[in-house]
């Protein structure tokens, strides 16, 4: 996930546009996927934002189609122009096409001024809403061309998935800096994402129409490509540097290169290095700082793997989510997607129970027999051993094959706790 999203390649049509249509009405999405792909095109179906966002991070769209409101009642468009504004500030180059109801001209004009390339009224004809998805990609291509070409081998965009107050923030952050030239350092936990942050940082900038020059410090054969370099270069492991190796890395970078690095900390880097690669810190937070940003990535990754290993769509079972959300991940987001993938090849039915993911020892420890295991673990225990209950309707047998117990185990965990 390590690149950014150029939505509207400048392809002929003729050869098929791949487009994401976002609305929560299922017979809407199957009479538009007929009918973009009786014009030779590929529609893929989100039901709200967090599929939508899931989707763009697995690949690229040419166009969006994006319904302004979801749920019934729903009619002031909040909805969709809140995740149309983070998709065009995440991707300025998007080509989004948005959906109203024929009374919402004033949502439409905001969706235009928001960055929309174009709208459509309810009801519309197949025809014309096809001829204007067509014309907003024509429209779009020329802009788009140069970034398309440069990421050309890559398919996966830059896009941090999470709605939870810190990523929130983070996202906001990286739209201050991003544009800027100043030397940017993302720090945070091994795994929790600061290749993605990097990439998204340089997918905000002025030179994200190039890709950027990778260089792992920790690799004497690697500081040749800051030869000549010019556009952004993104730098790992700086802190692991003595101080003489700090030096010649001052000296060997060009003032006119852009720089971000990625550390685990700031602290031993030189004051001037510092002021050269890190004038700002974005610090990426840590899994446990997400709150329920778990159980939205356990679902996005599950959706991943099933595509990358041919398998049909899987769901996680309550008594997983629970599970998911109360774990500490030590290898953070990248071990909970190695956690999801695992649970996708061993999930029987096209579903992922808590016994499928291998769970870190933090979680597992009160599953075992241990007596001192601290009240907070208790708590989860107790989470998890409910959730699996009501996710088989108390079926003790198939609760207990979820968890990973035997019954007997299981039956002397529900006296424990009451239950």
């Amino acid at each position: 996930m390590d690149i950014a999203s150029t939505n509207g390649r400048s392809y002929p049509l003729s050869s098929g546009a791949a487009i994401l249509l976002v609305d929560d009405d299922p017979a809407v999405s199957r009479a538009m996927e007929i009918a973009f792909g009786m014009a030779g095109h590929r529609l893929d179906h989100a039901a709200g934002p967090e599929d939508a966002f899931s989707c763009l991070a697995r690949r690229r769209y040419d166009a969006i189609l994006l319904d302004l409101n979801f749920g019934a009642g729903r009619s002031n468009g909040a909805e969709g122009l809140a995740c149309l504004e983070r998709i065009m500030a995440e991707d300025p180059a998007a080509c989004v096409v948005v959906i109203t109801a024929h009374s919402g001209i004033r949502i439409a004009v905001a969706a235009m001024q928001a960055g929309a390339r174009d709208f459509a009224m309810k009801p519309w004809r197949n025809a014309e809403l096809i001829a204007k998805v067509e014309a907003a990609i024509a429209r779009t291509g020329a802009q788009a061309l140069a970034a398309a070409s440069a990421m050309a081998g890559d398919d996966v965009p830059a896009r941090l998935l999470g709605e939870s107050p810190t990523m929130q923030a983070l996202r906001e952050l990286i739209g201050r800096v991003g544009p800027t030239s100043a030397g940017v350092t993302v720090t945070g936990r091994s795994g929790a994402g600061r290749q993605l942050t990097a990439m998204a940082i340089h997918a905000a900038s002025r030179n994200a129409a190039s890709l950027p020059v990778r260089v792992d410090l920790r690799d004497p054969e690697a500081w040749r490509l800051l030869d000549g370099a010019s556009g952004t270069v993104i730098l790992r492991h700086p802190d692991r540097l003595d101080d003489v190796a700090q030096s010649r890395l001052l000296d060997r970078l060009s003032a006119d290169l852009r720089c971000i690095a990625t550390a685990d900390a700031i602290g031993t880097l030189s004051p001037a290095l510092r002021r050269r690669i890190a004038t700002v810190e974005v610090a990426v937070p840590s899994l446990a700082e997400r709150g329920e940003d778990s159980v939205l990535l356990a679902r996005h990754f599950a959706t991943q793997a099933a595509e990358r290993f041919g398998r049909p769509p899987v769901h996680l079972t309550a008594a997983a989510e629970t599970a998911i959300r109360t774990s500490i991940w030590p290898d953070e987001v990248r071990g909970l997607a190695l956690g999801i993938e695992r649970g996708v090849l061993l999930a029987p039915n096209g579903l992922i129970d808590a016994a499928a993911l291998a769970l870190p020892a933090a979680t597992q420890a009160p599953l075992s027999l241990q007596s001192d295991a601290s009240f907070d673990l208790n708590e989860t225990e107790r989470a998890v051993i409910e959730a699996a209950l009501r996710e088989n309707r108390h079926n003790v047998t198939r609760a207990a094959a979820a968890l990973g117990l035997s019954r007997g185990a299981l039956y002397r965990r529900m006296e424990r706790y009451g239950l």
